[in-house]
């Protein structure tokens, strides 16, 4: 099988399911969330990623640029970045000493993902947990995601899935029996507001849900991300519960915005996200939001 993508393995992970769990972050989304935290999880590309402040003012990356696409400044070069995004190489970062010129992602096969979260297993056995895979999108790499789910219930490796459920219903289908969790992420209930804060509409992503939900309920738990200003109206709170209850779903986790994504945008050579004056939650707000939604019977508590 053609290997994956992934930009990220990160261990020792607590708020993402039960227990210590390593998460397995894949690279590729359907969505373009205009709040999302890790941007660079959108392309299904490996694509270069700037970081301005490890800049060692060497200047190795200009002669080893292909294609001539960054231009020596006063201080880190200025990558032309419509050049850099079809620079299929990115030779500038195998010459950064410093790490300011990044390559975001990598091409593995599932075993190697699965042999290096097996290293982990201990910490599994131990606290009830095990690996969650996320992105991204990881339904939008299905047969990397299966071959993966199926090389962990092999090892006895518990699994999760956190996905915004944008995916064709078979695909979920293929991967529910070899899933213990799914964290589904639910944005907004309107079809119109979803795609115009998402770019796209939510009727395959609530089509799918109430596919889990008439067959593995047990195994569904909402996510929810709390933007101020953008979903956070008290009808978008009671269109979630109204949704929730309807499908006989009661566990919800609310996660609060925070704006420690944004940097992230202006290193990627893209425009920031369209919420520059969103505030973080405070504390107050999100323990009226659990009151409220708990209020409602179901089982909330902040990711």
């Amino acid at each position: 099988m053609a290997p994956g993508l992934l930009f990220d393995l990160q261990p020792y992970a607590v708020h993402d399911g039960p227990g210590i769990r390593t998460l397995v972050f894949m690279k590729g989304c359907p969505l373009a969330c205009a709040w999302c935290c890790n941007p660079e999880s959108q392309a299904f590309k490996v694509e270069l990623r700037q970081v301005p402040e490890h800049c060692l003012g060497c200047h190795r990356c200009l002669a080893a640029c292909p294609s001539a696409a960054l231009v020596a400044t006063e201080g880190a070069p200025a990558p032309d970045w419509a050049a850099c995004a079809s620079c299929a190489s990115l030779a500038c970062t195998t010459v950064c000493p410093g790490g300011a010129l990044v390559a975001v992602g990598r091409p593995v096969h599932a075993e190697a993902v699965v042999e290096e979260v097996a290293r982990d297993a201990d910490f599994f056995r131990n606290s009830g947990g095990g690996v969650t895979f996320s992105g991204g999108e990881p339904l939008a790499q299905p047969a990397f995601l299966e071959a993966m789910l199926r090389a962990c219930r092999e090892r006895g490796i518990a699994t999760a899935v956190e996905t915004c459920g944008h995916a064709p219903l078979q695909d979920v289908q293929a991967c529910e029996p070899l899933v213990d969790l799914f964290l589904y992420d639910l944005k907004v209930m309107d079809p119109e507001r979803h795609a115009a804060l998402t770019g796209q509409d939510n009727r395959r992503i609530l089509a799918n849900l109430q596919w889990l939900a008439a067959h593995a309920p047990e195994k569904v738990v909402i996510r929810h991300a709390v933007i101020p200003g953008l979903n956070d109206d008290p009808a978008d709170h009671e269109a979630l519960a109204d949704g929730m209850l309807s499908l006989g779903l009661k566990r919800l986790d609310l996660e609060p915005y925070h704006p420690l994504g944004e940097p992230k945008y202006e290193g990627l050579g893209r425009c920031r996200s369209c919420t520059p004056d969103a505030q973080a939650l405070d504390e107050a707000r999100l323990a009226a939001l659990v009151a409220y939604f708990n209020g409602r019977g179901l089982s909330c508590e902040v990711a």
